[in-house]
């Protein structure tokens, strides 16, 4: 048996239908005998969402829309460039971004090209089993994280490594899964440092899954960097070459797939990692800590690594890192202590803008098995199912409200009435006094115009 085929036993032995949870076998990518659902390989990675077609669907409509983006964007700066009162440094710098731009575009194409951007596939498929990508994923969302896994954050990858392996235990022979693995410089790091006999590095972004899949097996990749803070005027687009510093062994595998469905049989892994994962994540930090416990083996160590950058608009979800500890304790893990360290993030050296960022480290070690959640599910059931009740939240009050509002000062835009015109017949409505009505009247239309000026600077 070659290393190759050892390699993709081991993956095939712990993949799992993220539908159903049943074994899959290889057929052409792999297969579900149990719900007959086929997962493909897309850019030779295991594309494993829980409803593949769907999510290709949803990718593919995403790359149109980011393509077109960048192509208006493109088009946006070289027409800037043709202005005649232009300083000629500003001219400089707007030709050299709109080449720039223009490159970027067919680099990203061409990254993409797997996804077959013309094919089109229904999306009802996502509402029966609930599932979708998460909205604030978009296709470049990291898009300059790539940069710093590939070409010029050493001083960053270097320590991260070193705070996530010093947390881990030995893993030769063993099995490690990284849970939103981003650009994968920390997974292919972890890999080549610590030589487990199986590293997944999964993502739910075909964009940075793509590039890492390529990288770390040998190839160089030119992109444009946009730095958000140029340091010089060349600086405001820079090409550069992304590679990794050796081949990686036959033992890596790069998976898409989302985190909350992950393809993975129960006590699947030895080790996971989830790097800047837990605080972004939308699912609550007890539910998340109950489904790694069950990809976890028992005495398998789970590290978690990151800001603690909490978001969530609900204060009661913004833990401290003491609470994510505990919450996780409570999931059936034995937690470590937590070390608070200091290191450089995004430190482009083309940029003004890198900083330092205190980050937090910790191992769980899981003591016992606990009840798993439901499977994972986005959509409510009165927008899967068709005969539910639409309930009227709060949120829909407002919204309903607000486009009344907007619906009548639209109406009343008819060329000859003026803002005072305006604002009187909002007081006659009794939407609210004349004064106040002609604030925000004023407010409305500065947006109003300030959005037909950027839709029309083209």
């Amino acid at each position: 048996m070659t290393a190759t085929t050892t390699s993709q036993s081991a993956l095939d032995d712990v993949l799992a239908c993220p539908r159903c949870g049943k074994a899959l076998v290889r057929a052409e990518g792999w297969r579900c005998t149990a719900c007959d659902t086929t997962y493909p390989r897309v850019g030779d990675v295991p594309w494993l969402f829980a409803e593949p077609t769907a999510a290709l669907a949803e990718w593919r409509n995403r790359l149109g829309r980011t393509l077109r983006q960048l192509e208006a964007d493109a088009a946006r700066t070289a027409h800037a460039a043709k202005a005649a009162a232009l300083h000629p440094l500003t001219r400089e710098r707007l030709t050299r971004l709109a080449a720039a731009q223009a490159r970027h575009v067919a680099e990203i194409a061409a990254l993409m090209a797997p996804l077959e951007i013309e094919r089109t596939a229904p999306l009802a498929a996502h509402l029966a089993l609930r599932t979708r990508t998460a909205p604030s994923q978009g296709l470049t969302t990291y898009y300059a994280n790539l940069h710093r896994d590939w070409c010029w954050g050493d001083a960053e990858n270097e320590v991260s490594c070193r705070l996530v392996a010093d947390a881990l235990p030995p893993l030769g022979g063993k099995r490690m899964l990284l849970l939103g693995s981003g650009g994968g410089r920390l997974a292919y790091d972890l890999h080549t440092r610590l030589a487990p006999e199986l590293t997944v590095a999964l993502d739910v972004n075909p964009l940075l899954t793509f590039v890492a899949q390529r990288i770390v097996h040998g190839a160089r990749i030119a992109l444009q960097e946009f730095p958000l803070a140029p340091r010089t005027l060349t600086d405001v687009a820079v090409e550069r070459e992304l590679s990794a510093p050796s081949t990686v062994d036959d033992g890596f595998h790069c998976v898409l797939a989302d985190a909350l469905r992950a393809p993975f049989a129960n006590d699947a892994f030895d080790a996971i990692v989830t790097p800047w994962f837990v605080d972004i994540v939308d699912e609550p930090i007890d539910v998340l800590a109950r489904r790694i416990n069950r990809l976890l083996r028992r005495d398998g160590v789970w590290v978690v690594f990151g800001s603690m950058r909490f978001a969530s608009a609900d204060p009661a979800a913004c833990f401290a890192p003491e609470e994510v500890a505990a919450l996780i304790g409570a999931a059936g893990f034995d937690v470590g202590p937590l070390t608070d360290a200091e290191i450089p993030y995004m430190c482009s050296p083309a940029s003004r803008h890198g900083r330092r960022e205190r980050v937090v480290t910790f191992a769980a070690r899981k003591t016992k098995r606990v009840p798993a959640p439901e499977r994972h599910t986005a959509l409510p059931d009165w927008i899967v199912q068709s005969h539910r009740p639409v309930p009227l939240l709060d949120a829909f009050r407002l919204q309903a409200a607000t486009t009344q509002v907007y619906g009548f000062i639209m109406s009343m835009i008819d060329g000859r009435r003026s803002l005072r015109d305006m604002a009187l017949l909002m007081e006659q409505q009794r939407l609210m006094p004349q004064a106040d009505a002609e604030a925000a009247l004023r407010d409305f239309l500065i947006k109003m115009y300030d959005e037909s000026r950027a839709q029309n600077a083209v």
